[in-house]
């Protein structure tokens, strides 16, 4: 299927304007497909004229345009072409629509726990064609009009306010205008729990088999929701416009969570079927606001074209950790931020793929998706929370109220949106724009201090990029019993290639640690000067500010991945702080990264030492007395990821029997001490299967599936792989987890192999649709293969004329990645 081209969707904007859908689903059709009556109501700007419908249906049964029955065969290329418009026109189409299995259109779900059946429809970018005919682009918003036979017991939801009208039969008013990508339909015998908040009927949903999590999670959530809305209305002049607000809980949903108006989905992890930690309730939390805040930025004001989708998301994703900092219980957002989702940003902006926040002349979606990254996400919320210091709030919001009421329920683009900011500050926000929004890569803050003893004789702050900043600054002394305290802060106005003296300093004694970027409000990294570098290997858990020690630590990644500091520097210092740092946020991201990404740092014959060392600072963590529950869980979960050697398989066959600790192991800990045994070829399938029958379930059938991946022996591997190359017809999350699984065991002689066949079949992996090719492109990628001559294979894949554009992408971020680790570890 082609993708569509910014032209032919300027064309067809010009000529429609779409007034409704109507949308009549049978969904007792069987296992494979559904049915779809979609009626279109839309006029033309110049009758006569021709344009085309986007539709991937199983079946075209009919087509009839204006009374006149169109032919099922013109169909090409996944669309129909429709001629002869009058001035008003009434499309009729009548198809058969396939179940998706990768969260792509209408995906239907089984649950092995008890058989019942459950779907939910990801009309993403590029996808709501797979589950209803339509004109796909977000700039021919519609209303919608929704009705849907379903077997008896089962509920639905939609976009808009719906009822059963009868036994198996579901009605909905229409919606107000949205786009295609935003539609949704959840089906299934749901077990759902009402509220209200504000004259907003609240609804929380999701299976039946996790009814006592939903019903556990039920108070916080809509204490977050009560919260989240109470805030936006004081910011927003706009009140909430689409209803009802529901947030449905479905099962292999391939991101975090989606923003359809009145109906948002989320992946059903964040219901908790065990213990979370601090950061899990955190990070749900600012989910929860983030899609919130995409009810005024994305639905009621919408992008034209999806260049504009960073917009969408940088917006959300700055007001998420906002809100949840400000208003609900969980204070440390922005210590996520800085030391977790950052992260994610600041790699994908240093790779040869890296592009500007607001990226021009993207012609296709292919394109544009292409971009939807840590960029879009974490660089540009760090862009906005500049821009807000740098206008302020009255000034900021003041713009976004004026864009609000000025496009509501229409699109607008990037440069509506900055001239608005620039009409209520007087400021020059299109040439900040241009500096933050249209370059690419990440600045560098660096410190140059002269000291006449314990004096400072001067100190300058100096800027190596190509961006303004407004940043902090942080002094730092020791307290007499040698802990770090703040002794002042000051902000510091930055411009391009311009060092900042800090005459605050002069003369002041000698500090024991100078920050840059303190308070982490710009996008930077930073360099330290010799001595407060020597400050935090010595006192990086002793600093009192989470926010601080979030920076440091982040800090310290940055070395390791330029090179700057060597992974047993980093391991060094995992050693001597991490034991006693408070913030489960923290542990989980420097023991997630040491795991995960430094390994392949390190030859192999030095990764178990490595490990055993991360799994020696969780154990010391878990030994303290004063560790609450989310960080021993923190710990626990490193504790087992990192378990090597035989006496470590011992100790997991004893946690399995009688929990660790003083911590019953959940399913998830479970399957991931059970995934590791099988790496070890300490289990088999036969306790494989056992325990898969002891406790059927999601969780359970994944970690079944990661764990038999992750079996040692060479049968096990060629089985994997067929089922991760071959038609074995797996839902996404299910080869997910075999991806998952595989790499875990095996020596080089098995291995090795593999790798070759890896890079030789994985082009083909693009025809098989955008979730398939970004598992195999990335989950399956082999990682751990730093060496010269696996990048020779990796580059030779990249260089071949066989990939489609989104598994290029993936796989040249890997391979940046893969450069990375070879050049360290030479």
């Amino acid at each position: 299927m082609p993708a569509l081209q910014r032209s032919e969707a300027r064309t067809r904007a010009r000529l429609l304007q779409v007034h409704g859908y109507t949308l009549d689903l049978d969904l007792t059709c069987g296992e494979t497909v559904y049915g779809c009556t979609t009626t279109i109501r839309f006029a033309c700007t110049e009758p006569g004229a021709g344009t085309f419908l986007d539709l991937r249906p199983e079946v075209l049964h009919r087509a009839v345009l204006n009374g006149t029955e169109l032919d099922p065969a013109a169909v090409a290329d996944h669309r129909l072409p429709l001629t002869g418009l009058l001035a008003e026109n009434e499309l009729l189409l009548v198809t058969d629509q396939r179940y998706s299995s990768t969260g792509e259109g209408l995906h239907r779900y089984v649950d092995p726990a008890d058989g019942s059946v459950y779907l939910y429809a990801s009309c993403g970018p590029d996808l709501a064609p797979l589950a209803f005919p339509c004109f796909d682009q977000p700039d021919l918003k519609a209303a919608f009009t929704l009705s849907a036979t379903v077997p008896a017991g089962w509920t639905v939801l939609g976009n808009g306010t719906g009822k059963q009208v009868a036994e198996g039969r579901w009605e909905f008013e229409p919606t107000k205008p949205f786009s295609t990508y935003l539609f949704t339909v959840v089906a299934g015998p749901l077990h759902s729990v009402h509220s209200e908040h504000d004259g907003i009927r609240l609804g929380l949903h999701g299976r039946k088999a996790l009814a006592a999590d939903l019903d556990r999670e039920a108070e916080e959530l809509f204490e977050v929701t009560r919260q989240s809305f109470d805030r936006l209305h004081e910011l927003f002049e706009e009140r909430y416009p689409f209803g009802d607000y529901d947030q449905a809980f479905v099962p292999e949903f391939n991101w975090g969570a989606m923003e359809n108006p009145g109906c948002v989905v989320f992946a059903e992890q964040m219901l908790f079927h065990s213990a979370p930690t601090e950061v899990e309730r955190t990070f749900r939390a600012m989910v929860v606001a983030h899609e919130m805040a995409h009810m005024w930025f994305g639905d009621l004001v919408t992008l034209r074209w999806w260049d504009d989708i960073w917009l969408n998301e940088s917006f959300a994703e700055y007001l998420g950790f906002r809100i949840t900092d400000e208003v609900t219980r969980f204070r440390g957002a922005w210590s996520g931020f800085a030391i977790k989702r950052k992260g994610w940003g600041y790699d994908a902006d240093q790779r040869s793929t890296t592009h500007p926040i607001a990226a021009e002349g993207l012609e296709s979606v292919a394109e544009a998706m292409g971009n939807f990254d840590g960029i879009s996400y974490a660089k540009g919320a760090a862009a906005l929370r500049q821009l807000v210091a740098w206008l302020g709030d009255e000034a900021f919001f003041a713009g976004i109220n004026e864009h609000f009421a000025r496009h509501r329920f229409g699109n607008a683009e990037l440069a509506e949106f900055l001239d608005v900011l620039s009409e209520t500050s007087g400021r020059d926000v299109r040439g900040w724009a241009e500096r933050w929004l249209r370059t690419s890569g990440v600045d560098t803050l660096r410190l140059s201090v002269a000291y006449d003893g314990d004096t400072v004789v001067s100190a300058e702050l100096v800027p190596d990029g190509s961006r303004p900043h407004l940043v902090g600054v942080g002094v730092f002394d020791l307290d007499a019993d040698g802990r770090p305290v703040l002794r002042e802060s000051f902000g510091v106005e930055l411009e391009p290639g311009t060092p900042a003296p800090l005459p605050q300093l002069a003369g002041a004694p000698r500090p024991a640690l100078l920050l840059p970027n303190h308070g982490d409000l710009s996008w930077a990294k930073i360099r330290l000067d010799e001595a407060s570098w020597r400050t935090v290997t010595e006192k990086l858990s002793l600093f009192q500010d989470e926010l601080v020690r979030a920076v440091l630590w982040e800090h310290a990644r940055d070395l390791v991945r330029d090179g700057e500091l060597t992974p047993s520097g980093y391991l060094d210092l995992v050693a001597a702080h991490l034991p006693g740092e408070t913030a489960d946020a923290i542990v989980e991201a420097v023991l997630t990264f040491a795991r995960t990404k430094m390994l392949a740092y390190l030859p192999p014959a030095e990764r178990t030492a490595a490990q055993a060392r991360l799994a020696a600072a969780a154990r010391e963590l878990l030994a303290r007395q004063d560790v609450e529950q989310g960080l021993r869980l923190a710990a626990l979960r490193a504790a087992v990821d990192n378990a090597t050697g035989e006496r470590e398989s011992a100790e997991l066959e004893g946690w399995l029997a009688g929990g660790a600790f003083g911590i019953e192991l959940s399913a998830e800990l479970r399957w991931a001490a059970l995934v590791r045994l099988a790496a070890r070829g300490v289990i088999g399938e036969e306790r494989i299967a056992a325990e898969l029958a002891a406790d059927p379930g999601v969780t359970a059938a994944e970690g079944a599936a990661r764990a038999r991946a992750a079996l040692p022996g060479a049968e096990a591997k060629e089985a994997a792989w067929g089922v991760l190359f071959g038609e074995s017809g797996l839902s996404n999350a299910l080869l997910t987890a075999v991806a998952q699984g595989f790499w875990q065991s095996g020596g080089e002689e098995l291995q090795r192999p593999y790798v070759e066949r890896y890079f030789a079949e994985v082009p083909a992996a693009g025809e098989r649709g955008e979730t398939v090719s970004r598992v195999l492109g990335s989950v399956l990628f082999p990682t751990g293969w730093s060496t010269p001559e696996t990048l020779a294979l990796a580059e030779a894949a990249l260089a071949g004329d066989d990939l489609t554009p989104g598994l290029r992408r993936t796989l040249a971020d890997q391979i940046d990645d893969l450069t990375r680790a070879t050049r360290i570890r030479s």
